[in-house]
């Protein structure tokens, strides 16, 4: 079957939300076919399926793309799997995300599709500029945490992130390997930034508890840093008005 971007007759949509449409396509040679409503989006995510590709990582292959295409469009490797059930979710977890963090980037910040950055620094400087232009009254919380990160080392190598880990983008292969899906807002950085952001969108009340054993008092840091930002992100910019609600709760007592 020719992938061309194109729904073919008999294709399952299973679109779940998002903005973005899904469908699986049947067949001898199965595939997930992928419309992004953002073409940036659709230029990062196979960006970074290319990349985990490359490494054998715990991910769908990139089959073909058009991301200069309206729309965008991404084609994916499909197994027969099925999601992790959330409360084995961090258990399981561990073995792909350890995997995902030991490939080695080039720069900061979005593989394609955005600007890079030559320091992990410039680039959250760079993200809390867009969450107080965004959301103006957040500029006195995005201040006291860019004088915090200021304060502590972020010279770190790059390392590949997914950035949106949460219950629902880990599918177990029977009998196989466990699998990290939705690559759209992959990034390079430093690996304790996606363990923040995991724990953002758990809903906790702090990151200590994420996966975290034997962090130095450095490490323990930059993690609660990265978890304000977060914060500030989903208060800026979630379109959920619940998580959005949740996030502007937590911010307003963040300041220290």
């Amino acid at each position: 079957m020719r992938i061309d971007g194109r729904v073919p007759d008999g294709a399952t949509e299973i679109t779940t939300g998002q903005a973005n449409r899904v469908w699986h396509i049947g067949g001898r040679e199965p595939y997930i076919l992928k419309h992004y409503s953002d073409p940036a989006r659709a230029t990062n995510e196979a960006a970074a399926l290319a990349l985990l590709t490359h490494h054998r990582a715990p991910s769908p292959r990139l089959l073909h793309a058009d991301v200069d295409r309206q729309p965008a469009w991404t084609a994916q490797s499909v197994t027969q799997a099925e999601p992790v059930p959330a409360g084995q979710f961090l258990d399981e977890l561990v073995g792909p995300l350890a995997a995902v963090h030991a490939i080695p980037g080039t720069h900061f910040g979005r593989l394609a599709g955005a600007a890079r950055h030559p320091t992990w620094r410039d680039y959250l400087h760079d993200r809390l500029n867009l969450y107080t232009a965004t959301a103006p009254g957040l500029v006195t919380v995005a201040a006291a945490l860019r004088q915090d990160l200021d304060r502590v080392n972020l010279d770190i190598e790059p390392r590949l992130l997914h950035h949106d880990l949460q219950p629902g983008h880990l599918f177990r292969v029977p009998d196989g390997p466990r699998l990290l899906l939705d690559w759209e807002l992959a990034a390079f950085g430093d690996p304790l930034s996606d363990l923040a952001r995991l724990a953002v969108r758990l809903r906790l009340l702090s990151p200590q508890s994420v996966l975290t054993h034997g962090l130095t008092p450095a490490g323990q840091r930059r993690l609660g840093l990265y978890w304000r930002l977060h914060l500030i992100a989903d208060a800026a910019l979630a379109t959920d008005l619940r998580v959005q609600a949740h996030a502007l709760a937590l911010t307003a007592g963040t300041i220290t």
